[in-house]
């Protein structure tokens, strides 16, 4: 199995529901389909590091349940959640 590589894309408006249990997002709804979370790679939480008028943003590595990955930023200025690269399942 090799590793496939995310791939940026112009970051895409997502509609995002919680596990509050996992503490992680449980699915995302964009560009026409919904994908389910079954892991969590990493979290980068960037709301320290930025200045108030660029906004705070923490970006989350997810693994979908049809094999996939994805980064999914959270824009806490807009208060929205975009997809900002994506690698299709193997």
């Amino acid at each position: 199995m090799h590793a496939v590589a995310l791939i940026r894309i112009p970051p895409a408006e997502a509609q995002v529901r919680w596990d509050r249990a996992a503490d992680r997002p449980s699915s995302v709804r964009w560009g026409g389909g919904t994908f389910r979370i079954v892991d969590l790679d990493a979290v980068r939480d960037e709301r320290s590091a930025y200045p108030a008028e660029r906004g705070p943003r923490v970006t989350f590595v997810l693994r979908t349940a049809d094999g996939g990955r994805a980064t999914l930023v959270f824009d806490g200025r807009r208060r929205r959640w975009y997809v900002e690269a994506i690698e299709q399942a193997a």
